[in-house]
């Protein structure tokens, strides 16, 4: 269990990497965004790679690889936006705005898969531009991460957020 969990985490680390790199070069995914919560995610693997120490090599290796990854799906995630774009246009009275949402749902359906898998066979190449003792360094740096979030966890759980109710 111990194993698979730190290949996960070296796995979700690559994939922050891959999400600062495509960061660097622009939007993935047509301009939408997914949260806050990929930002943090972007930010915490660039900071990961830079203690790293990735020679030019390797940097150079991911940046080819995460920019063929975005150019090779540039115009799914075109095709998408541009669906999203065209239902939010519709008015709930328009004829066809069922069957508009019922394709903008399949759509976004199939791009969800699309870039799950994506991702994980960027992450797997830019894994393996890694030497062992970085990928065990990246393991060591995301478990630390991991321990840190749980601590905060813990915290919160021992100091909730003041309701409304007792606001007043």
């Amino acid at each position: 269990m111990r194993k698979t969990t730190t290949l996960g985490l070296i796995f979700a680390s690559a994939l922050t990497i891959t999400g600062a790199a495509l960061a660097a070069g622009g939007n993935h995914d047509g301009g939408h965004r997914f949260g806050d919560h990929g930002r943090r995610d972007h930010h915490g693997m660039h900071e990961a790679f830079a203690k790293l120490d990735l020679t030019d090599a390797q940097k150079a290796s991911i940046k080819q690889i995460t920019q063929a990854s975005r150019e090779q799906n540039k115009g799914q995630w075109q095709a998408l936006h541009d669906q999203r774009r065209a239902f939010e246009q519709m008015t709930p009275d328009q004829v066809g705005y069922q069957a508009a949402a019922a394709r903008l749902a399949q759509a976004e359906g199939q791009a969800t898969q699309a870039r799950i898998e994506q991702r994980a066979k960027v992450k797997a190449q830019i894994y393996a531009v890694l030497t062992s003792q970085q990928k065990a360094q990246l393991a060591t740096l995301r478990a630390q991460r991991e321990a840190r979030r749980e601590q905060r966890r813990e915290l919160h759980q021992g100091h909730p957020a003041p309701s409304a109710s007792s606001a007043q």
